[in-house]
């Protein structure tokens, strides 16, 4: 039997089974799904998504754009945040005209747990190199996040990291800090 991810609950699998279009499916999940959070909630979402938007392109304009023939460390981080500042300003005024969308479930706080991590990750990684934090992120968010077992988090993370490591470090050279 299958949970619902936003609530917790068991879907019957029997139930799926007797969804014989795809508009049946479509509308057991939405029975199955978390209440619409409603327009408000959507505004207040889209305005801190373009407000972290505006604050990444402030910062990375202060680590130096350089040109598109020689970027700087700034330019790919301020393309990200354009990005997102520009689709949160798109859903703000055009969006509207969708669907409501979620409330905030207690699966919502998974969201809140990986910032963190990472968050984590990022003040570990000039201390510590490369290896040691990305090996603790990646199983933190395969075990606690993800709800891998304790085998299959720890193999993962690992195979995960020897892949980064193969890739950033041995083969591209990067200048990234690290142990080995």
């Amino acid at each position: 039997m299958m949970s619902n991810p936003a609530s917790g609950e068991p879907i019957d699998d029997l139930k799926l089974e007797e969804a014989e279009t795809p508009d049946e499916l479509l509308a057991l999940w939405e029975a199955e799904g978390p209440a619409p959070s409603g327009g408000i909630a959507n505004l207040v979402a889209c305005m801190v998504t373009g407000a972290l938007g505006v604050t990444g392109m402030v910062l990375s304009w202060n680590l130096g754009l350089g040109s598109l023939v020689d970027p700087g460390p700034g330019f790919f981080p301020f393309a990200v945040a354009l990005i997102a500042a520009v689709l949160s300003a798109a859903q703000i005024f055009l969006g509207r005209r969708g669907g409501d969308g979620e409330k905030f479930t207690s699966y919502s706080t998974m969201v809140v747990w990986g910032v963190l991590s990472l968050a984590i990750f990022v003040a570990l990684l000039p201390l510590i190199g490369f290896e040691i934090p990305s090996l603790l992120l990646s199983f933190v968010w395969m075990k606690f996040l993800g709800g891998e077992t304790w085998r299959s988090a720890t193999i993962y993370s690992l195979l995960v990291v020897a892949a980064f490591y193969a890739i950033f470090v041995a083969a591209l050279r990067t200048q990234i800090p690290h142990l080995f």
